[in-house]
């Protein structure tokens, strides 16, 4: 039997499913590169209509937030997510450096419950982030979400973790996705983010963050593993590149004269 606040919170995001959430945050870069041809305006069309885009389809839920560069907590920028629940568990999310139409992929972020990051090891665990102050400061919102609805998701939230890998430095001006993939961070305590950016983000959404902390403190407030957020700690953990392929070499490869039937 389903619970009533479930039926109401339904309804509250039936009703409001139109709320704001897109389109008003543009992308940080012009891109390089020559106008799309006609050509290219075709094939699109024409893939938008034809092709399944299946996987895509299970990207439901939009959160905003902020991450910085593992190592450099000045280095701060505002990250949209664009968020698949694989279970109960687990979730996948596409990040973006806006969320209008020109919006370009930053990166790419893994979140899982506080159960499943019991089992990491621990120098795996150095690579993740808490979500606990991200949710109960108000800096994590879920834009175009009624107030119950984001308040149950935040629920689910606070007690996850997530690890974050960038692609593309947007916030470096950088046309082009170029350089090392480069491990984020998520801020922990107050004081930590410039200021600027929350009010450039609630300006734009019209939201506040101080009334969102103020309709979270009833959520419950989780331990923190301690190996999580190690850069508090002073231990760094971040990406190079290197000509060293053992990482690579020793990976598993299917046989040449595998069996496997199509």
């Amino acid at each position: 039997m389903i619970k009533y606040q479930y039926v109401l919170l339904l309804a509250a995001i039936i009703l409001f499913g139109n709320g704001c959430g897109g389109n008003n945050t543009t992308s940080n870069v012009n891109t390089e590169g020559s106008p799309k041809t006609g050509t290219d305006k075709l094939l699109n069309a024409g893939a938008a209509v034809l092709q399944a885009k299946t996987p895509l389809k299970r990207f439901n839920a939009y959160l905003d937030g902020f991450h910085f560069y593992s190592g450099n907590i000045h280095a701060q920028m505002e990250a949209h997510h664009y968020v698949s629940q694989l279970n109960d568990d687990i979730y996948q999310a596409i990040i973006f450096d806006g969320n209008g139409s020109d919006a370009k992929i930053m990166g790419v972020e893994y979140i899982i419950s506080a159960r499943l990051f019991k089992t990491l090891p621990r120098q795996e665990k150095l690579l993740w982030h808490s979500h606990r102050y991200e949710v109960k400061s108000g800096e994590l919102i879920a834009p175009g979400l009624p107030d119950m609805a984001e308040h149950q998701l935040m629920e689910k939230l606070v007690s996850t973790y997530g690890k974050t890998i960038h692609t593309w430095h947007t916030d470096q001006n950088r046309d082009l996705p170029i350089g090392s993939p480069m491990l984020m961070m998520g801020f922990t305590d107050d004081g930590q983010i410039n200021p600027r950016l929350l009010a450039d983000r609630d300006k734009l959404f019209k939201v506040s963050t101080a009334k969102k902390k103020q309709n979270r403190t009833d959520i419950a407030m989780p331990e923190i593993d301690p190996d999580a957020n190690a850069w508090q700690k002073g231990v760094v953990r971040q990406f190079i590149l290197t000509a060293n392929t053992d990482s690579a070499m020793h990976k598993h490869q299917m046989p040449v004269n595998s069996n496997k039937k199509n």
